[in-house]
Parts: C-alpha cells; sequence; structure tokens
C-alpha cells in the first residue's frame, strides 16, 4: 500500500480515487487550508513551480523531463539552502556522510 498525502483540484478526481482504487493506493487528504500538514512539498512545490512550470511552455513530455532533471541536479548539488544555513543538498549529504569532513566545514 502506498499512501499519497495532498490536496488540490489536481489529485480529487473520481478517475483518480478510481485508480488508486484499483492500484491499492490509500489516497489521504490534507485538511483544507492546512498547508502545513505538509509543508516541505508545499515548499518544494512553489519552486519547482515558479522556476519551471512558470517559465516553459513544453512540447513533449521528454522535454519536460529534460528540463527538470537539468533543474533538479542544480537544485541539489549548486543553489544553497537558505534552511541548510546556506550549503546545498548534496554539501549536506556528503556531511553527514563524513563527519569528519562535517566538523571542519562548519568551524
Amino acid at each position: 500500500m502506498v499512501q499519497v498525502k495532498a490536496y488540490g483540484p489536481e489529485l480529487v478526481s473520481l478517475a483518480l480515487a478510481q485508480w488508486a482504487e484499483e492500484q491499492g493506493v490509500l489516497l489521504e487528504f490534507i485538511k483544507p487550508g492546512k498547508l502545513t500538514q505538509n509543508a516541505f512539498i508545499e515548499r518544494f512545490n512553489r519552486t519547482y513551480r515558479t522556476a519551471i512550470l512558470d517559465f516553459y511552455l513544453f512540447r513533449t513530455l521528454n522535454e519536460a523531463r529534460e528540463i527538470t532533471e537539468h533543474w533538479l541536479a542544480e537544485y541539489n548539488s549548486e543553489r544553497p539552502h537558505e534552511s541548510l544555513n546556506n550549503p546545498t543538498p548534496e554539501e549536506c549529504r556528503l556531511m553527514a556522510e563524513n563527519p569528519e569532513v562535517s566538523k571542519s566545514a562548519w568551524n
């Protein structure tokens, strides 16, 4: 069983409900107006919409995938994240994997 926690017009259709039941997916919706119940993904979705969806008009699904893959690579390895005290997610991952690097990086 897979759980999907979301709320939005794109996820409230009868077709989705039927598909989920057929696939054994449990749909669990956050309360309307309570975006803090899913704050991390809401923030990511807003960032993705601003950087990609509002900026490009895709001609094909492959074009959308290619642009998204490039953006994700940049997002995770080149773009500092304020919520992480400004290293990139990749830098945080490396510091977590190697505590000695982590100690010297923060001093």
